[in-house]
């Protein structure tokens, strides 16, 4: 069994224009004041993170992880949630994600997405060049608007859709490989992947990529009422990445799962700071030590409710708590007696 790495923390939801949450090296350093040990980056801003350069630069790369080891921090992971999003996307929502690319290619579908997949390639070898060997991201969609089989789907449809995508991201999937890294998709609403039945669909499709694996986020389980804990003991082995998030589900005479289209202040399901919410983190930190789990268990902070430095300052503690220090023996073993083979037999009445 191998003890999780952590406190990380995924830096997103806290880049601002201003100090210390616009610069890398001063996030850092506040990342490290708050107790973490690890940072996930994002790779959409440029004034945090140049993803082509890291791509293209060994030297760029290493002062990057310098950097962060100077403040006391290693990289868990690189991120492209934003980027992954725009691999597949559905006409109906071009304009709602074209606001995720660069302006040389918003109202241009093929070329937005031809952007997303030479992004998700720098990302392959910016990992590489990092010496990491897992990378966040999400999956896209082109079938998130038909989750509700109301009209009826047509025959036929869901396969193809799946298909499609995976006919996107094979070949993203293949330079990770040469890379040597495993993408790791967010189950995640308003993805073809949000549970387990469309990630089987989709790894089906990709002939059971070995680097098609998973991040593994509960939160999102419990808003879709979904059991969270056996869901690890199905993917175990493709679970390469961690958020620990919370969330929370508590359903009136007037919503449940769809949420009413409410704000997340009023939904039925929201998200919460760590250890605010539903999430069993016990039997989630048990279950990833039980199955040798070897990545980071990695803060991703989002609360409707709480500010977010109060949110950091409570994550990196509650994640430490968290963390099962594994058994290098076991706890009988002072009663041990030494292999004998006539005297197993002797006890299992075998004896001549």
């Amino acid at each position: 069994m191998t003890t999780l790495k952590g406190p990380g923390i995924f830096l997103a939801q806290f880049l601002s224009d201003k100090p210390p949450f616009n610069n890398f090296e001063s996030i850092c350093l506040w990342a490290a004041e708050k107790g973490f040990v690890g940072v996930q980056i994002p790779t959409g801003d440029p004034n945090i993170f140049d993803l082509k350069l890291a791509a293209e630069s060994k030297t760029y790369a290493d002062e990057i992880a310098g950097l962060a080891l100077s403040c006391g921090l290693h990289i868990s992971e690189l991120s492209t949630h934003l980027q992954g999003q725009l691999v597949a996307v559905h006409p109906a929502y071009d304009d709602l994600f074209d606001g995720f690319a660069p302006q040389e290619v918003r109202g241009n579908s093929k070329a937005r997405t031809e952007w997303a997949v030479q992004q998700l390639k720098y990302a392959a070898k910016a990992s590489q060049n990092l010496g990491l060997n897992a990378h966040a991201t999400f999956s896209g969609s082109l079938l998130w608007h038909t989750f509700h089989p109301w009209p009826q789907r047509p025959a036929g449809l869901v396969d193809e859709g799946f298909t499609e995508l995976a006919k996107r991201w094979t070949p993203i999937l293949d330079y990770f490989d040469e890379c040597g890294v495993d993408v790791c998709y967010e189950i995640h609403p308003g993805e073809d992947l949000f549970d387990g039945e469309t990630y089987e669909m989709f790894l089906e499709k990709v002939n059971n990529h070995s680097r098609a694996c998973l991040l593994y986020d509960p939160s999102h389980f419990v808003l879709q009422c979904l059991d969270y804990i056996q869901y690890i003991d199905f993917y175990h082995e493709r679970i390469r990445a961690f958020h620990v998030k919370d969330a929370e589900f508590n359903a009136t005479g007037k919503q449940g799962t769809f949420g009413g289209y409410q704000s997340w202040l009023k939904r039925a399901g929201r998200y919460r700071s760590p250890g605010d919410g539903q999430v069993d983190f016990k039997t989630i930190f048990s279950k990833l030590a039980e199955y040798d789990y070897k990545g980071w268990a990695v803060m991703e902070w989002e609360c409707c409710l709480k500010h977010p430095e109060d949110g950091a300052t409570e994550g990196a503690e509650f994640i430490k708590k968290h963390i099962i220090r594994v058994t290098d023996k076991a706890f009988d073993d002072f009663a041990a007696t030494a292999t004998n083979t006539d005297f197993n037999k002797k006890v299992l009445g075998l004896e001549q």
